[in-house]
C-alpha cells in the first residue's frame, strides 16, 4: 500500500507540474470574480425577496385593518338607518308626525362621526325626512341611482351606492340605503344614511404608503367610492378591467397581488379584501419602487463594493499573471541555459567534439549494453603526425586551427547517431563506434585518415608536406573479462604501433 500511494503521489505531482501555470491562474481569477459576482447577486436577490415578503405581510395587514374599519363604519350607519326606519314605520301606523324621528336622526348624526346625514324619501322620491331639518320645497331624489335600484328590487338588505355630491351640502358622500315597504310588502320609499368621504380620507391618511402608494374603497363592480390620493376625476371611475377585479377577486375574496394600476400604470403590491355584508372592496397598494427603495440603495452600494473588489482582484490577478509569465520565461531561459551549460560541460570548446567526460560516460554505457547484447564495440584513436613541429613552425593559433580542421573531417565521416567523436587530449581524438566489428572499425579509420590527407593542409615538417594522422583501432565484445581501462589501453597501443611503423597509417590491435 505505501508503494502504491508513493507511485500515485508521483503521478499526481507530475501532472500538476505539467499544468499550464498561467492558464490555471487566469482560470482561478475568473472563478474568483465569478464567485464574488454570483454570491453577491444571490444575496441581493435574497434581500429583495425578503423586502417583498415583508411588504406582502404589511399589505395584507393593512387591507385587513381597512376592511374592519369600513365594516364598522357601515355597520354603525346601518344601525342608525334601522332605528330610523323602525321609528318612521311606527309613526306611520299610529298616524303620528315625524318630529321624534327627526330628533332621533339629528341625534345619531351628531353622535356617529362618519355620518353626514339621514334621509327618508317617499315612493315617488319626495323628501319626507332630513337630519338637516328644513326640507326645500319640491325636493326630490327619484333620479338618484340608489333610489331607482330600490324602487325596482325587492331586497331589504342595505346597499352601498356610488359616491355622489350631497344636494344639501355639496360635499362628497357615500350612500348607504335601504328599501322601505308598507305592511303589504309594497314599495313605500327609501331610507338613506350618507357617509362622509372625508371620513375615509382621514383614515386612509393615517397609513404610510409612500409617495406612489394608493388606498381605495370600491364597489364590487369596480366603481371607486374613495381613494387616496384624492382626485375628483377618479371618484366613480371603474377598476373593473384592472387585474385585481378581473383576475384575482373572482377566485379569492382577499389576497396580495403585484399588478400595474389601470389608472396610472404604476406597478404596486396590493393587499385587497372584501368587506363582508356590504359587497365592497378595500385595497392598499405600495409601489414596487417604494418597497425596493432601501434595497436599491443597498444594491447600489453593494455593486460599488463588488466593482471595487473586481477591479482590485483583476489588477492583482493581472500583476500575478505578468509575474507568472515572467517566471515562466525565466524558467524557460534557465532550462535553455542549463541545456547549454550541460552541452558545454560535455563538449570540447575548441572543436565541438565531445569531451573526455562524455566519452567516459558513453563508454561505460556502451560496455554495459554490449555485455547484455554481446555486440561488438570499437574504439579508434587518432593523433596528428608531427604536431609539435607544426606548432613550432606555424604557432599555437594555427595549431588550434589545424585541430579544428581535423575534428571537422571526423564529424563529417561519422554518420550514425551512436558514433561519438571525442577530443581525447591535445591533438589526440577518440572515436567510439558501437555495434562495429574490427573490419568496420578499420574501414572507418582509413576513411577518416584519407579524408584528412585529401584536405591538403600544409605541414612543412611532415615528409608528406601535408597534415596526416595516425589511427589505432581496437574491437572487443564486452564481457566480464574485459575492462574499460584495458579496452582504451589496447586502442592506444594500436595508435602507438601506427606511429612507430611510420605514421600516416591505420593499425588494428
Amino acid at each position: 500500500m505505501p508503494d502504491f500511494l508513493t507511485a500515485t503521489q508521483k503521478i499526481f505531482t507530475g501532472r500538476l507540474k505539467r499544468l499550464p501555470v498561467v492558464k490555471v491562474s487566469i482560470a482561478f481569477i475568473i472563478v474568483v470574480c465569478a464567485s464574488i459576482i454570483g454570491l453577491s447577486i444571490y444575496q441581493l436577490l435574497q434581500a429583495r425577496d425578503h423586502e417583498l415578503d415583508h411588504a406582502r405581510t404589511d399589505s395584507t395587514n393593512l387591507a385587513k385593518a381597512m376592511a374592519q374599519q369600513a365594516a364598522d363604519a357601515f355597520d354603525e350607519a346601518n344601525i342608525v338607518l334601522s332605528g330610523t326606519i323602525e321609528l318612521f314605520q311606527a309613526n306611520r301606523r299610529n298616524e303620528h308626525n315625524n318630529s321624534n324621528v327627526q330628533a332621533f336622526a339629528e341625534q345619531q348624526v351628531r353622535a356617529v362621526n362618519q355620518l353626514h346625514g339621514v334621509f327618508i324619501y317617499g315612493k315617488d322620491g319626495e323628501w319626507l325626512l332630513s337630519s338637516f331639518g328644513q326640507i326645500a320645497p319640491g325636493a326630490n331624489n327619484a333620479d338618484r341611482e340608489y333610489f331607482q335600484f330600490h324602487a325596482t328590487h325587492a331586497s331589504l338588505v342595505p346597499r352601498i351606492g356610488t359616491a355622489i355630491h350631497s344636494r344639501t351640502t355639496g360635499e362628497w358622500i357615500i350612500p348607504l340605503s335601504r328599501r322601505i315597504n308598507d305592511d303589504n310588502g309594497q314599495f313605500l320609499g327609501v331610507a338613506l344614511a350618507t357617509i362622509k368621504m372625508s371620513y375615509f380620507d382621514r383614515y386612509f391618511a393615517s397609513f404610510g404608503i409612500g409617495d406612489d402608494g394608493v388606498i381605495f374603497l370600491a364597489r364590487a363592480d369596480g366603481t371607486i367610492l374613495a381613494r387616496r390620493p384624492f382626485a375628483e376625476e377618479n371618484i366613480g371611475a371603474s377598476l373593473a378591467k384592472g387585474q385585481i377585479f378581473s383576475n384575482y377577486l373572482p377566485y379569492a375574496s382577499s389576497g396580495v397581488a403585484m399588478v400595474p394600476s389601470i389608472l396610472d400604470g404604476i406597478m404596486r403590491l396590493y393587499g385587497y379584501r372584501t368587506v363582508e355584508n356590504y359587497n365592497v372592496i378595500v385595497a392598499a397598494g405600495i409601489s414596487r419602487r417604494t418597497i425596493l427603495a432601501e434595497w436599491q440603495d443597498s444594491a447600489r452600494n453593494t455593486y460599488g463594493i463588488i466593482f471595487a473588489l473586481l477591479v482590485v482582484n483583476t489588477l492583482f490577478g493581472f500583476m500575478l499573471v505578468i509575474q507568472l509569465r515572467y517566471g515562466v520565461r525565466i524558467e524557460a531561459d534557465l532550462r535553455d541555459t542549463q541545456s547549454v551549460l550541460e552541452e558545454l560541460a560535455l563538449k570540447d570548446s575548441l572543436t565541438g567534439l565531445a569531451n573526455r567526460r562524455l566519452f567516459e560516460k558513453n563508454l561505460e554505457l556502451e560496455f554495459l549494453r554490449g555485455q547484455r547484447g554481446a555486440a561488438p564495440l570499437s574504439l579508434l584513436m587518432l593523433d596528428i603526425d608531427f604536431f609539435k613541429s607544426y606548432n613550432d613552425h606555424y604557432g599555437h593559433v594555427a595549431g588550434d586551427a589545424c585541430i579544428v580542421a581535423v575534428a571537422n573531417v571526423v564529424k563529417q565521416c561519422l554518420r550514425r547517431p551512436g558514433d561519438l567523436g571525442v577530443r581525447y587530449g591535445g591533438e589526440e581524438i577518440a572515436i567510439l563506434l558501437p555495434d562495429t566489428d574490427s573490419d568496420g572499425a578499420l574501414n572507418m579509420a582509413e576513411a577518416i585518415r584519407l579524408a584528412i590527407y585529401n584536405e591538403h593542409l600544409p605541414h612543412a615538417d611532415n615528409p608528406e608536406q601535408v597534415v596526416t594522422v595516425s589511427m589505432g583501432c581496437h574491437t572487443e565484445v564486452p564481457g566480464m573479462d574485459v575492462s574499460v581501462k584495458g579496452f582504451v589501453e589496447n586502442a592506444d597501443s594500436a595508435l602507438y604501433l601506427a606511429k612507430r611503423t611510420g605514421r600516416n597509417r591505420s593499425m588494428a590491435l
